[in-house]
């Protein structure tokens, strides 16, 4: 079998549910931002992980402050997308033996303030040595089994859309990583999009509560793949009749000569939502959005063909599936 590193993060998921025993009746199935065990009269346990390694995750400039928030908004982000508060979360921290304890302190400060943004308390843990500094955190809340949002449910006819526009996060590790130039003002908001992300919460509890979304996913890895993992799951495809682009990543693509497509498709980073909403449901959804200071942007529709495309000039195009992938790194 090959290495890992040529294999992905996708492959390497599969070869990992290969070798697992599927709980018997599983109210979320697999390949969904979450895991879920029914509690018993309509309710469920929702459970996320995700993992920050600092090798991998952290981008120069970024603080120990900034990462332990980010941890946590990793792991509220995917409850987010499924329209579920989170109340709890569990952490476990590798810690290199040459950490200093101000830093332990403010990797710890993070991440209270990271779950209190969102309502949730850090309850404990598990600490250990570590190489690096990783923040494993499991995220928990609970939810009524009608109303969350999976990633399987949308049909043909559906209304493609998000919480937010896209490219602020991919141009501002470009500042990071690659040391591309912007005007201070410009460079201050595309970092900050990077070192203190939002978790859309509020959005996607009123976008369940609404009952018109048929699918829905968080961003993280960016617009191109969140849609090959919708399509994956619903069986569907999509046309992007408009690319979501923040201005801001239209003046740095402009500034730089860069296609501004690649900064809005494979960036990553995001943690908006991604979702479909029935046709009839668009208002509904635009005005539930409205009244907790959201925004809904349109930007296609689902189609029955299982391909990916998106509108330039008039011509359709496709959305190569690139983006942010573990083992095998960026687009």
């Amino acid at each position: 079998m090959s290495h890992i590193h040529q294999l992905g993060e996708r492959r390497v998921i599969e070869i990992i549910m290969d070798h697992l025993d599927e709980m018997p009746e599983m109210p979320i199935p697999f390949w969904d931002d979450v895991s879920a065990v029914d509690l018993g009269g309509g309710r469920l346990a929702i459970l996320k992980t995700d993992m920050l390694v600092w090798s991998t995750d952290i981008p120069p400039g970024m603080t120990h402050y900034q990462a332990g928030r980010k941890a946590m908004v990793m792991n509220i982000s995917d409850l987010a997308a499924k329209g579920v508060r989170p109340m709890a979360v569990l952490v476990s921290l590798g810690l290199p033996r040459d950490l200093q304890g101000e830093e332990v302190a403010e990797i710890a400060r993070g991440m209270n303030d990271g779950a209190r943004e969102y309502g949730a308390y850090v309850l404990g843990g598990d600490t250990n040595e570590a190489g690096e500094i990783i923040i494993s955190g499991m995220a928990f809340g609970i939810a009524e089994e009608g109303k969350i949002m999976r990633r399987d449910g949308a049909r043909p006819g559906d209304i493609l859309a998000t919480t937010g526009v896209f490219g602020k996060t991919a141009a501002g590790l470009k500042i990071l990583l690659e040391g591309l130039e912007a005007p201070a003002d410009l460079r201050s908001s595309l970092v900050e999009a990077v070192f203190m992300p939002k978790a859309r919460v509020e959005e996607g509890v009123a976008l369940a509560e609404s009952g018109v979304v048929t699918a829905s996913m968080d961003s993280s890895d960016g617009l191109a793949l969140s849609l090959y993992d919708l399509s994956r799951s619903s069986g569907v495809g999509f046309r992007v009749d408009r690319l979501p682009a923040a201005p801001e990543a239209r003046r740095f693509a402009e500034l730089h000569g860069l296609k501004l497509s690649d900064l809005v498709l494979y960036g990553g980073e995001e943690y908006e939502l991604v979702f479909t909403v029935k046709p009839e449901g668009v208002e509904e959804a635009r005005r539930v959005l409205r009244r907790v200071g959201g925004e809904l942007i349109v930007i296609g529709e689902v189609t029955e063909e299982k391909e990916i495309l998106y509108r330039v000039n008039g011509e359709l195009r496709p959305i190569r599936p690139g983006g942010w992938e573990h083992f095998k790194g960026g687009a």
